[in-house]
């Protein structure tokens, strides 16, 4: 063989480990019966962090403990648990409740937001008829039976004294 066919097939064979690499197990626990379990996928959130000896990069995950050590504590899954690393359902979870939360805050800003802009304009429309009972204009009213009604000076000074009660209230 020429040596351009040996570097060609060195290189085939360098990339090809090369993209392998990560397709090997790069977790490893031991499962319920002690038996030692080989994966590329994180091990189910049942094996406590305890029996994971290996993850990704290496690392071992927690010290070995003997397996009694499972057994003096009945809690200890769930304080792993808790501490392990989130599993892809456990994250979508996650995501939906934090979703839910800025919806239902999203809602009541949008909600604050209405009743301010109500607020201000029902403010506006009670100053401008408090300008119409300060100018003196003839302010009419319809009676139960339709007919129109007009406003008498102790009618129109009563509600002039009610609507400025309703105005400074506006301006709280």
């Amino acid at each position: 063989m020429t040596t351009l066919t040996t570097l060609l097939r060195a290189a085939a064979l360098a990339a090809i480990a090369i993209i392998a690499v990560p397709a090997f197990a790069q977790y490893v626990w031991t499962d319920a019966q002690g038996h030692k379990q080989y994966s590329d996928m994180p091990p189910p959130s049942s094996v406590p962090r305890s029996r994971i000896l290996k993850q990704p990069g290496g690392t071992s995950a927690a010290p070995e403990a003997p397996a009694s050590a499972d057994l003096a504590t009945p809690n200890a899954d769930a304080v792993v648990k808790s501490t392990a690393a989130m599993t892809t359902a456990e994250r979508e979870v996650d995501f939906k409740k934090r979703m839910s939360e800025q919806a239902a805050k999203d809602k009541k800003t949008a909600e604050a937001t209405r009743r301010a802009a109500e607020k201000t304009e029902n403010c506006e429309k009670m100053q401008g008829y408090n300008r119409a009972l300060e100018d003196g204009v003839r302010i009419s009213t319809t009676d139960k039976n339709g007919e129109r009604a007009y406003l008498t000076d102790e009618q129109r000074a009563a509600e002039l004294q009610k609507n400025q009660r309703a105005v400074r209230d506006c301006n709280r």
